[in-house]
């Protein structure tokens, strides 16, 4: 019996035992890397063991890495042996000198004991969460019963989007607010989805119940207006502008990609071929007019014009930026540090990014004046002319054939710049613009293909008669190729002239002669050279014409819009790692490539720009979709689901609701095929988005942020939107759309310019009033009441407007000439002389779509007295005040001061 008891003892102390061991390890689940160590490596040890320094040979930016051996010998972490790792150790150390962070503060207990834990339960490594995209996720379910959320809020579900914000209310012990009102829910949806507050037609059939919430959102999508909303907040990305940039900051014409990005809205380009037009429209089979103006998205680039600049500098410059705004834009990566090494936090390496450089390395601007390659429009008799010598081409050639000529007249390339011409002798370069070429004077192509042609074309300005050109092989003493004579030319000139065909790269070189001119006089000004394949059928009835197409053509002086055009392959670029980033120290070449991290690459793609495009649009991409998602919601609840919208890697903000990012990601690719204007529809559908935006102490105290969406958004408008609002309730908005920009009143001696003549000259008629899209923006200047506002310059791709709150933008709002001229037409056509309290009821509701409060009413009827006062003292004032009305009032210049104080409220400048 003792033996018995004895063993039932001992199995009782096992089973006891057993189950606190369990108890203890179900209390405690495994590590998760992502979420708990990767925060703690990045915040407190990746500055000196990341891709910048890798103190002691250890670094832990990369899985490899931080398991090799160190300098020492040793690996610093030991899979499944905390106690062994050295890095442990090193936490643990109470001399200053040995323990780790070197010279910071001591880790928490919590978080040694969390990377203790790690090491031994394996050190998983794991992957960022924004790198991987699950295939499917469940939408949860809500339990009212079990729930603290009440059951009045069954109502509020109106899509799937709401189970997910019920899910992270009910853990918070929050409940929704009510919907709004329809009066603002309707200004509030107009907003987000024109821009604009809905019209009173619009509004009376929604309130009246004869068109339903779905009917409003799908009427509102179909509007024009919606194109130019949202069409502004891709500019922002684009860093479009109708300016070069930099110290001359000449103007730019490419007004025509914005008008294609708003047409792309419009027509809800699906956002992959979206994607693929911008960056590649060029690259696609026999591209159209618009998917090249499309490409004009990366020539959005600055230009730098200055005299002394180094022309291969600046391309680079622009190629970087061209990488660099990519991935900021389609994949929310900061990756313009892997310029000068590995990303201190992210997986990418240093190779990498001279990998995707290699993508854009190939394209055929050079940082030159004219901007070239520019997309030529022609006039209608024009293009007859130009579609002639195509289908000659295509008839008496092959399709090769003629889509040469199609190039060469649409945008005139492959050519030579004259930038790339060397030793020249006898002549200088001239400004970035042309080689100047004196009695004697040469020049060479270097490694130049006459691509087996009998002509070469010269585009050039001669300034004698008589002057003798002649081109040879290689250099002074090689074959002449072609000899011929060119005359004085007032202007610009393309000329073509024959010469000996060869089919093989070599130097060409260039001589001028003309014993006539007098000593170091500019003969010529050449510009460029070009040798394209022969036009065949010159034994065919109509040559002559179709050659004289051709030549007339090429000299036309056409509207333009700058585009990408790649390198054909003899004139393709090597592309080099930077050593720490400078242009000027190159080491190893690189062909084009992906990161390692993200999905993989097909080989099926062109290693090209269209095939990264590709890779972006990629469904197995973890992060194109995420970006989108996350920036449609920011732009409607002034926050993302990761409130580092320009940025969801390693050091982004987690995401408020993580599921729910993915879900709707999943469902934009899958559900509604990239349709930008159906993931709008999801979200303005859900009950989220229809709450009343009111907050109170409790739930300001639990989510000051409205992080968990508790309450409808209200945040300030933009700065076109301010503007656009303005010009709209005061009924002078012109519904005008595309076109070059437009120059609405400023104030004067705010454009310096430099280097031209250019001025702000007012627009006059209805462009004085046109929405804020299509006001002329320039890079040094831009349109102030617009950048006090939070408004950029657009150097480089905003991704997200920092909003501020000053006095100064208050001082717009009461003073600038616009909102003095649209508070005057507010109170003009609200004005009932017999009922002042009547004309500022209506303005009031007219501007903020709200029944005005007695005490407000008051108020304002207070300030009309006084301003009424002063103004039937001196009747001069309303004349200063009003000056572009030809008699104006005492009652309607008080007024105007009435209406200029609404349109300063919160309510007009908020959308609630």
């Amino acid at each position: 019996m003792k033996k018995n008891t004895s063993r039932n003892y001992f199995w009782y102390l096992f089973m006891a035992i057993s189950v606190v061991v369990l108890s203890a390890c179900q209390s405690s689940p495994p590590v998760d890397f992502s979420t708990q160590i990767k925060p703690i490596l990045n915040n407190k040890c990746i500055t000196c063991h990341g891709g910048v320094k890798k103190s002691g040979g250890f670094s832990l930016l990369f899985e490899s890495e931080a398991f090799a051996k160190t300098e020492s010998g040793i690996a610093a972490i030991i899979p499944g042996d905390a106690s062994g790792s050295e890095m442990i150790k090193r936490l643990h150390e109470e001399d200053p000198e040995l323990r780790m962070p070197y010279e910071k503060p001591k880790l928490t207990d919590e978080e040694i004991d969390l990377l203790t834990r790690w090491i031994d339960e394996g050190a998983h490594w794991g992957q960022h969460w924004a790198y991987s995209l699950p295939e499917k996720v469940e939408v949860p379910k809500i339990n009212v019963e079990a729930s603290f959320v009440s059951e009045d809020a069954s109502g509020f579900v109106k899509n799937e989007i709401d189970h997910f914000i019920l899910a992270r209310l009910d853990e918070k012990k929050l409940q929704p607010n009510p919907s709004a009102e329809k009066n603002i829910i309707a200004r509030r949806l107009a907003l987000d989805i024109v821009g604009l507050p809905p019209s009173q037609e619009l509004l009376n059939r929604f309130e009246s119940g004869e068109l339903s919430y779905e009917g409003l959102v799908d009427t509102l999508l179909n509007q024009q207006t919606y194109g130019e909303k949202w069409a502004t907040w891709w500019l922002d990305l684009a860093r479009y502008a109708d300016s070069k940039g930099y110290e001359k900051d000449l103007a730019r014409t490419i007004w025509r990609y914005r008008d294609w990005v708003i047409d792309a809205f419009n027509r809800d380009l699906p956002y992959d071929q979206f994607t693929i037009e911008q960056l590649a429209g060029d690259l696609l089979p026999e591209p159209s007019p618009d998917q090249l103006i499309a490409t004009a998205f990366h020539r959005n680039t600055m230009n730098n014009d200055e005299g002394g600049t180094d022309d291969e500098e600046y391309r680079v410059a622009t190629v970087i930026d061209r990488l660099n705004t990519t991935f900021e834009v389609w994949q929310s990566t900061t990756i313009g540090c892997v310029q000068c090494h590995s990303h201190p936090y992210d997986p990418f390496k240093h190779e990498e990014y001279y990998k995707l450089m290699a993508f854009f390395n190939n394209s055929r601007d050079e940082d030159t004046p004219g901007e070239s390659p520019v997309l030529k429009f022609y006039t209608p008799e024009q293009q007859e002319k130009v579609y002639k010598v195509i289908n000659w081409a295509k008839k008496y050639g092959d399709e090769q054939s003629a889509a040469t000529y199609k190039n060469f007249l649409q945008f005139t390339e492959p050519v030579y710049k004259s930038h790339f011409f060397k030793e020249i002798k006898n002549g200088s370069y001239d400004d970035h613009a042309s080689v100047v070429l004196w009695d004697k004077g040469n020049c060479i192509i270097e490694n130049g293909y006459t691509n087996n042609a009998s002509y070469v074309y010269l585009n050039y300005r001669s300034h004698y008669n008589g002057t003798k050109i002649i081109i040879r092989e290689k250099d002074s003493k090689g074959t002449v190729l072609g000899e011929f004579t060119i005359n004085k030319e007032k202007q610009n000139t393309t000329a073509r002239f024959p010469i000996k065909k060869i089919d093989r790269q070599n130097d060409i070189y260039i001589e001028a002669h003309n014993t006539n001119s007098k000593k170091q006089a500019n003969l010529m000004n050449l510009y460029w050279v070009s040798f394209i394949p022969d036009l065949q059928g010159k034994d065919q009835p109509g040559w002559n014409v179709i050659n004289s197409n051709l030549m007339d053509a090429l000299n036309w002086n056409t509207p333009t819009v700058p585009i990408m055009v790649e390198n054909p392959d003899h004139m393709k670029r090597t592309t080099q790692v930077f050593d720490r980033g400078s242009w000027m120290s190159k080491t190893d070449t690189v062909e084009a490539g992906t990161p390692e991290s993200l999905n993989a690459w097909n080989t099926d793609w062109p290693a090209n720009r269209l095939g990264l495009a590709e890779w972006i649009v990629d469904k197995k991409n973890p992060l194109t979709a995420r970006t989108l998602v996350n920036r449609v919601w920011h732009q409607i609840y002034g926050r993302g689901l990761v409130s580092t919208v320009e940025d969801i890697g390693s050091q982004s903000d987690a995401p408020s609701h993580p599921a729910m990012l993915d879900w709707l990601s999943l469902r934009f690719m899958n559900e509604h095929n990239w349709s930008v204007k159906k993931l709008i529809k999801e979200i303005v559908m859900s009950g989220t988005y229809q709450q009343s935006s009111e907050s109170t102490p409790e739930m300001y105290e639990i989510d000051p942020e409205n992080e968990l969406y508790a309450h409808g958004p209200r945040i300030r408008l933009g700065a076109e939107q301010i503007r656009d609002q303005a010009l709209a309730v005061s009924n002078l908005l012109s519904s005008k759309m595309n076109g070059p920009g437009v120059m609405p009143p400023q104030p004067d001696g705010v454009w310096q310019t430099v280097y031209s003549d250019a001025q702000w000259i007012e627009s006059k008629g209805e462009d004085r009033y046109r929405r804020g899209i299509y006001t002329f923006l320039k890079r040094t200047s831009p349109y102030p009441s617009f950048l006090t506002f939070d408004a950029g310059s657009r150097e480089v791709a905003t991704i997200r407007r920092t909003v501020t709150n000053t006095p100064l933008q208050a001082l717009v709002t009461l003073n600038d000439p616009v909102y003095l001229e649209t508070a005057y037409h507010l109170a003009k056509n609200n004005y009932q002389p017999d009922d002042i309290d009547k004309s500022i009821s209506q303005s009031y509701k007219k501007a903020t779509f709200k029944e005005i409060s007695p005490n407000r009413l008051q108020a304002l009827k207070t300030l009309y007295d006084t301003s009424l006062t002063e103004f039937s003292k001196n009747t001069e004032a309303s004349k200063l005040f009003l000056q572009f009305e030809e008699k104006p009032t005492a009652e309607l210049s008080a007024l105007t001061i009435v209406a200029n104080a609404i349109m300063n409220l919160d309510e007009f400048l908020t959308k609630v």
